[in-house]
């Protein structure tokens, strides 16, 4: 699907909401910057997964900044009270405000805090900030497209890269259990990659394809705060952003894979022949 440039008065271009979501996620880093260590002690959601209370806080004061700068946009943030398995508001913030917590709970410097715009259904831009590494990435830092259009039927040149699975580095994030078809992913991709890399946040996954740490990645389970940034950043610079059946990604799919064309295909081959 296609988005349309967001103009209008009531309808903000998108270069004005990437300052906005640049001053929201300097609110977070900043605060997160002064926390003390008993706001990284974890526990446990109903689901399994850690969480801090500095996820919850850092939430909040990024909440705070987009709420009074951009009040018409809601805000779907992963610690947000809401509807399991709800469907993503087809214009909205979506915030991840640690992404990697059980790097962060660890005191690994792999984690970051991830806020993406959604318009039309589509990622249309993204602020990504792992604060421990002092390193930010934007949908403002490619030079070839404006801040406030699309590359959707535009001539993007293809980024360079491994074109093929026994060529490339891939990262691979939410893997689960060695019977389970996740597990079964992975095995096959220890098989067939080059190299794996596992390390723990799918937001950096997608910055490392973006930056050439890695030729490609896949996120399983992911949920739409973990990727929507990082999936606007990769596909602003040309690369391909699929699901497991070889689909441009869509919010929901329970597989991203991302890389150059042709790796980015075969890996969602892969994909559909592992995870079933």
């Amino acid at each position: 699907m296609r988005t349309e440039p967001v103009v209008g008065s009531d309808r903000e271009p998108l270069a004005r909401l990437l300052g906005v979501a640049e001053a929201a996620v300097d609110a977070g880093v900043r605060w997160l910057a002064e926390a003390g260590d008993e706001w990284s002690r974890r526990r446990f959601k109903a689901s399994g997964e850690e969480v801090t209370a500095a996820d919850a806080e850092v939430e909040r004061r990024i909440t705070r900044v987009l709420r009074e700068h951009a009040p018409g946009i809601p805000v779907v943030g992963e610690e947000t009270d809401r509807e399991e398995g709800g469907s993503v508001p087809p214009r909205c913030w979506l915030l991840d405000p640690i992404d990697g917590t059980m790097n962060f709970t660890r005191g690994a410097p792999l984690h970051a805090v991830s806020l993406g715009l959604v318009d039309g259904g589509e990622p249309a831009l993204g602020v990504v900030h792992a604060p421990a590494l002092d390193r930010r990435w934007s949908t403002d830092t490619d030079t070839d497209t404006a801040p406030d259009t699309d590359t959707a039927g535009r001539d993007v040149p293809e980024p360079s890269g491994a074109r093929e699975l026994s060529r490339a580095v891939v990262g691979v994030t939410g893997a689960g259990g060695g019977d389970s078809p996740s597990g079964r992913l992975l095995a096959a991709l220890l098989e067939r990659a080059y190299r794996v890399r596992m390390q723990g946040c799918m937001s950096l996954d997608l910055i490392g394809v973006a930056e050439g740490w890695l030729d490609a990645c896949v996120c399983v389970g992911a949920k739409p705060w973990d990727v929507a940034a990082g999936a606007a950043l990769l596909r602003r610079r040309g690369w391909t952003v699929l699901d497991g059946d070889g689909r441009p990604y869509a919010f929901g799919a329970p597989v991203l894979v991302a890389g150059s064309g042709p790796l980015a295909r075969e890996l969602a081959a892969l994909c559909r022949a592992r995870i079933r």
